[in-house]
């Protein structure tokens, strides 16, 4: 198998979306760990234009955007599979893994805002939820059927970690009376094995992201 190297920065949502397909696809990589505040040459060398992790690099060419990297991971490695073989669960696959890209970053938008527009991101942030609560999630175990796919990498990415930042915010937004479908998902994602084995340390996160909020907070 020719080289793959990933480039990221802990605790990124972004790049354990990557970090989980390739270990579901079983896919071997190195790993190199960036300081976005001291960007380093091989970075700005494969991402020139945005100078943002993740990035993936295979047989020595870039690719970047976490939902472009789960794309040339799936064309790349078809199996197993992150996408349905029907072309119309397929097509709602990729419907909903752009949903989250275009309203599940409301949360972190919260995390890094106060007043009013912390109000707004928080009730976007509830709306997404409601949504795919109502018209996603449905009775299956994942959102696709029994097999993690790209929707769940990609809500992964985000609610998994919406619960470090209810802590550090001190608010609940996925109520378990009011959210049931979201905890049963989040608890068989989760306890999959090859998520389980690859997600960030929670003490750790929770430090990282208190720490963050406090810095956000004392900049005028």
């Amino acid at each position: 198998m020719e080289e793959v190297k990933l480039l990221g920065t802990w605790p990124s949502p972004f790049l354990y979306r990557v970090i989980w397909a390739l270990k579901l696809k079983g896919v071997p990589y190195d790993y190199t760990e960036e300081d976005l505040s001291d960007k380093s040459p091989l970075l700005l060398q494969y991402n020139p234009v945005h100078k943002k992790i993740p990035v993936l690099v295979h047989c020595g060419k870039p690719i970047c955007e976490s939902t472009i990297i789960l794309e040339y991971i799936e064309q790349t490695w078809p199996q197993p599979p992150l996408l349905p073989n029907d072309p119309y669960d397929r097509a709602m696959a990729r419907f909903w893994a752009k949903f989250a890209d275009d309203k599940g970053y409301a949360i972190f938008i919260m995390f890094h805002t106060t007043g009013e527009e912390h109000e707004k991101a928080m009730k976007d942030s509830l709306e997404m939820l409601r949504t795919i609560e109502d018209h996603a999630l449905g009775e299956k175990k994942f959102f696709s059927g029994d097999i993690i796919g790209v929707v769940d990498i990609a809500f992964g990415g985000i609610v998994v970690w919406l619960e470090v930042l209810e802590d550090v915010l001190g608010m609940k937004l996925l109520e378990a009376h009011t959210f049931p479908r979201w905890h049963a998902w989040i608890k068989n994602f989760k306890e999959a094995p090859l998520i389980k084995d690859n997600l960030p340390d929670r003490d750790e996160m929770l430090m990282f992201f208190k720490l963050l909020r406090q810095k956000y907070l004392a900049s005028p």
